[in-house]
Parts: C-alpha cells; sequence; structure tokens
C-alpha cells in the first residue's frame, strides 16, 4: 500500500471529510499544582489493580501512575484503569523512548487519552542500558539530544505539524482523519542535572524515582528551572511527579527492611549511583559494593542505611508517614505520589494518607 494511501485489501476507505477533532470542552477534573498521586502497579490480578484505582479515586487522590517493567504494558494497563474511573490522571511514570517509535506512543497516548476524556499524561524517561539493550535490542547513545528528539516529534504529532527529523529519530506521521488534543502532557524522568534542566525546557513535568526531599530541593528545583528558565517559561505549572514508598504500618523496621531487598538492583545501575552520590549516600553505595564483593546482596543490602531509608520513605504511623509525604510538598514536588512496599497493605496506607497534604 502507497504511503498516505487510505485504502488497501481488506481495509475501509477512509473518509477524508471526517475531520474528527479532539473535544477541547472543558471537563471538570484537573491535576492541581499541588495534588498526592499514586503509584499502582499490577502484580498477579489485574482485577485487583483496577480496584485499588477505583479506591484512589474514591479517595481523592489526582493521579495515578505506571511503571513499564518486564510484565503487562503500561499504556494498555492505563486504558484498563480508565475503564474503571471518571476523574484521576493516568501517567506512565515512565516509559522508555526506546520501546516504541515516537509515532506508535503519539497514537497509543492519543487514544489513551481520548478515551478517558483527557486525562493522559505521556511520561517517558531514557530506562538504563541493560534494559534498552538485553530487553528492546536498541542502544542509548546520546540519552539527552535523543531525549530532545523524541518529544519534539511527539510534540509536533500532537499538534499536527511536520515532525522534525532527528539524527535518531525521524518520522514523516501526520494523523489522517483525526486530531490528537494538541497540549497533551509530555513528563520527563530525570535524574541528573542535565536531565532534569532538559526537562524543564522542554517538558510539561518531572517524574522522579529515589529522589529524597533534599535531592529535590537542593538539585531538582534548581536544574528544573534553569531548563524553564532557558525555554522562557517560568516554574509555576510545571509538574514535580516524586514517588514515595509509602507503608502505613505498626512495624516499620519490617516494612523498611522489605523496602532494602527491593532497592537492590537501583544501587546497581550507573545514572541512580550516580544521583544516590550526588544525594550524600555515596557511603551507602561504597559500602553495597563491598557487601556484593565480600558477602553478596545480603550484606550489601545491609548497607543500606536506616538514614537512607528514613529520609526516603514514608513508614510508620499515619501522622509519621504523612509528615514524609509532606516533607517532599514543602521541598518542591507538586506531586508526592505514594507508591507500595512489598508485602504491606497497600490499600490501609491509600486510606491512611488520602488528604495529607490538606
Amino acid at each position: 500500500m502507497a504511503s498516505g494511501s487510505c485504502s488497501g485489501s481488506g481495509v475501509p476507505a477512509c473518509d477524508s471529510s471526517d475531520d474528527t477533532r479532539f473535544d477541547s470542552t472543558p471537563r471538570q477534573y484537573a491535576s492541581p499544582v499541588l495534588a498526592l498521586g499514586s503509584f499502582i502497579g499490577v502484580g498477579r490480578s489485574l482485577e485487583t489493580a483496577l480496584q485499588r484505582v477505583e479506591l484512589a479515586e474514591r479517595l481523592g487522590y489526582e493521579s495515578v501512575y505506571v511503571t513499564h517493567i518486564a510484565g503487562r504494558d503500561s499504556v494498555t494497563t492505563l486504558v484498563a484503569y480508565a475503564s474503571r474511573t471518571e476523574r484521576i490522571t493516568l501517567g506512565t511514570g515512565v516509559m522508555p523512548i526506546y520501546t516504541r517509535t515516537p509515532v506508535a506512543t503519539a497514537q497509543s497516548f492519543a487514544t489513551l487519552d481520548e478515551f478517558s476524556g483527557g486525562r493522559a499524561v505521556c511520561g517517558l524517561g531514557v530506562s538504563h542500558r541493560p534494559v534498552v539493550e538485553s530487553w528492546y535490542g536498541q542502544t542509548i547513545d546520546k540519552p539527552l539530544s535523543e531525549t530532545r528528539e523524541y518529544v519534539g516529534i511527539l510534540r509536533a504529532i500532537f499538534r499536527g505539524e511536520d515532525p522534525p527529523q532527528g539524527e535518531k529519530f525521524r518520522s514523516a506521521f501526520h494523523f489522517m482523519g483525526y486530531a490528537a488534543r494538541p497540549d497533551l502532557p509530555i513528563y520527563l524522568a530525570g535524574l541528573s542535572p542535565k536531565m532534569l534542566a532538559l526537562a524543564g525546557e522542554i517538558a510539561d513535568g518531572v517524574v522522579l524515582w529515589l529522589c529524597n526531599p533534599d535531592y529535590v530541593r537542593e538539585v531538582v528545583v534548581p536544574a528544573v528551572s534553569e531548563g524553564r528558565a532557558k525555554a522562557g517559561k517560568a516554574l509555576e505549572g510545571f509538574d514535580v511527579v516524586a514517588a514515595v514508598p509509602a507503608a502505613v504500618t505498626a512495624e516499620p523496621e519490617e516494612a523498611r527492611g522489605r523496602l532494602r531487598s527491593e532497592l537492590i538492583p537501583y544501587f546497581s545501575l550507573p545514572f541512580y549511583r550516580a544521583m544516590l552520590e550526588r544525594s550524600g549516600f555515596g557511603e551507602e553505595v561504597s559500602g553495597f559494593d563491598r557487601g556484593m564483593s565480600e558477602g553478596g546482596p545480603e550484606a550489601a543490602t545491609a548497607a543500606i542505611s536506616d538514614r537512607f531509608l528514613q529520609t526516603l520513605a514514608a513508614v510508620g504511623s499515619a501522622d509519621e508517614a504523612g509528615a514524609t509525604v509532606r516533607r517532599y510538598r514543602d521541598a518542591g514536588a507538586s506531586s508526592p505520589c505514594v507508591g507500595p512496599i512489598a508485602q504491606t497493605d497497600f490499600d490501609a496506607t491509600l486510606e491512611a494518607l488520602a488528604g495529607c497534604l490538606t
């Protein structure tokens, strides 16, 4: 079938006169500048996750994000979440840019956005070489410039403009007989000052993981502000989404112990290691390395200090966990988003922390 053709074997001809446009009628939902959100992934049961998302919406959470890991497809999962909710914002937190071409991403998110009534957030990131190379057969060559290219193409497609041609990503795609929301929000994952500044310059928000309140205040906000200034924009309205591991529990030490085990992969990844050292936890990184070389994962896990976990995670009573979430807010995170810790009651945590920012 020739490029630009509207018909082919077994495919109905399209009607070029059907100029379907995104319905820009204002809706009643919104993502406030300051909003409590959540990370809700799917474990063994999709139905359990759907019920949890319904709970989060009933409790007043403003957003739900999903990660893109070795499980269900993140965008398809969000379509399922959209089918059971009416108000809550739905975002990827985040999807690696090397898993889809910009065109495939634009089509996926435009479809999610239309189905959900304009609630989609396109959260993107570079990911890490072990994932990109061994899972997807792609390469990370120039992460900053490749991210800029990718976002530029997405913006153009959403707006109905000719996509800019990059060094790695190229496309001449236009929607035909359909138009996406032109200002569909794009967020970027950021750890390093350069990527954070890029997010401030070209994105609508940034998604953080393992970035404690001190790092948000001292590194994230200044770097994002630098990028906003470069683009001639104010920081106001830019969304800083900070993932907050959370467990409201009467057994905080057990919860922190489980979180320690969950953090092992991140202490082994270069991008996270650099961020952790920049955060003042270089001793933990060095201790982790010694533990891995001398005693294996168990010894390495022991090097992740109580200080690190207490700074990062919202664990303990409802008052204690809520105070940690508010520290993220006070540091400059406009959307602290609580996420589960393994083998703790996340539904109870969602209930206990609902409204903790008010």
